[in-house]
């Protein structure tokens, strides 16, 4: 079947960085697990870390998490799908990923396609909904409809992550969420997901909050955790909480102790990496927001597609994320020739 992988670690203007592949189809699923043909993948920053610096070891590498795509066969113990049904879901790290004609991937961490959504807007969803949903209501444990008189800080509100946190805590609690961004795009795009309100993350955010009149018990970071980490200190309320998804570089986080704040961290992968008993929560929350994204509650945040895959087009697709510069989310959708 095709796919596009990597056989060694290269940069993303490398033309060995990502490579079109004819590799063997998987095998027939067995267990909880599904044969899905991909659709349309999405490509977040795990894949281009991952690209960046983890050799491949026994054959080429095969990234891709976020997907929407069909199931084609299913394994004995499989109960929630058939053959045929139209699916979304984002994987794990420590199996073949999406960017191949077919995938097998455990049911319990897949969910339904929302039916108003095409394959590519399905697919730019799964990985950062998850994760803005587990960091809300298991990580920071603001429950549905929790959250009133309280303020939510999202830092890097226009990522992919921060797009469906903004969304997930408008609709699923009563927070005032703030969002950050640093250009008039973002923070434009910001307001339009819910954000109440939008601060700029490249100037003081303490002042700009207590202009606001607001003191966040939570805050979520998305991304540039290190940079902005004595800014978030600053800006979090006593006995408040907060979740990260990633730090690039070491925090101190003794500077938490004079407020009694808790760290919390993010990991989507979790529950399906170590199978936990609770991983079919995945398959839950797809669902549910799939029903909230049926009924206008939330949107998709594909904003680029690149058309059929290509290691040429995905290698374009790593370097738009690398850039940090992107508002929402960039697909391919289906094979190139």
């Amino acid at each position: 079947m095709k796919a596009v992988g990597f056989t060694k670690c290269h940069p993303v203007d490398h033309p060995e960085a990502l490579l079109d592949l004819d590799i063997p189809a998987p095998a027939a699923p067995e267990g909880h697990d599904m044969l899905v043909e991909v659709r349309a993948v999405s490509v977040n920053p795990v894949d281009t870390k991952r690209r960046r610096t983890e050799e491949p070891k026994d054959g080429p590498r095969i990234l891709g998490f976020d997907a929407a795509g069909v199931v084609r066969a299913v394994g004995p113990a499989c109960t929630l799908f058939g053959p045929g049904d139209e699916v979304f879901y984002a994987g794990v790290v420590n199996r073949p990923g999406s960017n191949a004609e077919l995938q097998l991937v455990d049911e319990r961490i897949v969910g339904r396609k929302p039916a108003s959504l095409s394959f590519a807007e399905a697919a730019s969803m799964p990985l950062t909904t998850i994760t803005a949903w587990e960091g809300l209501h298991d990580r920071l444990r603001v429950h549905e409809g929790g959250g009133a008189g309280e303020a939510l800080l999202v830092i890097g509100g226009a990522g992919g992550v921060g797009s469906m946190v903004i969304q997930v805590a408008r609709q699923r609690t009563a927070l005032t969420v703030v969002a950050t961004a640093s250009r008039p795009e973002t923070a434009q795009w910001c307001r339009d997901l819910g954000a109440h309100h939008v601060v700029d993350h490249r100037e003081d955010i303490p002042a700009q909050l207590k202009a606001l009149g607001v003191k966040p018990r939570y805050v979520f970071s998305t991304n540039t955790t290190a940079r902005n980490w004595d800014q978030i200190v600053a800006s979090i309320a006593p006995q408040g909480a907060i979740v990260l998804i990633e730090s690039q570089a070491p925090i101190d986080a003794r500077q938490l102790m004079p407020k009694s704040v808790s760290l919390h961290w993010e990991l989507m992968f979790t529950r399906p990496m170590f199978g936990t008993p609770d991983m079919i929560e995945q398959h839950h929350l797809l669902n549910a927001v799939a029903d909230m994204v049926d009924h206008g509650r939330i949107r998709h945040t594909m904003t680029l597609n690149l058309g059929p895959m290509t290691a040429a087009r995905l290698r374009e697709a790593h370097a738009k994320v690398e850039s940090g510069t992107m508002i929402g989310k960039v697909v391919l959708e289906g094979m190139g020739a």
